[in-house]
């Protein structure tokens, strides 16, 4: 019977060795799942982050549209005003500038460009 223990002793170490060996395989990918889970869950918030940057971005992005569309009133309002005061100072004004002045929408007709400030003759350029 002693060799029969002896085998079934070896046996079964042989069985605890090859047990250990797998659970020591599984701890290892339980560590590698581990690590890919980090790394996922780092890249996760890094996008979230991006993302909740981009949606606050693009929420000002509305008023910026809106801008362009309040300076053109505001920017007609001025060239308005500019118009009404160029008429008074040429019908009631000084001598000396009613022939200076000259209404905007005037310099503009005689510009023969309309795309850039650069194109109205120089006396006519608003500073």
């Amino acid at each position: 019977m002693g060799s029969a223990g002896s085998n079934l002793s070896s046996s079964q170490e042989g069985k605890a060795k090859k047990i250990c060996e797998k659970q020591e395989e599984i701890e290892n990918m339980i560590e590698v799942v581990d690590a890919l889970a980090i790394k996922l869950l780092q890249r996760f918030n890094y996008s979230a982050s991006a993302m909740r940057t981009a949606a606050h971005h693009l929420a000002e992005v509305q008023s910026l549209q809106v801008e362009p569309v309040e300076l053109k009133g505001r920017l007609t309002e001025v060239i308005s005003n500019y118009d009404a005061s160029c008429k008074r100072i040429a019908a009631d004004g000084p001598v000396s500038l009613q022939s200076s002045v000259k209404p905007f929408a005037v310099a503009i007709s005689n510009s023969k460009t309309f795309s850039s400030w650069s194109s109205l003759p120089r006396d006519t350029q608003v500073p």
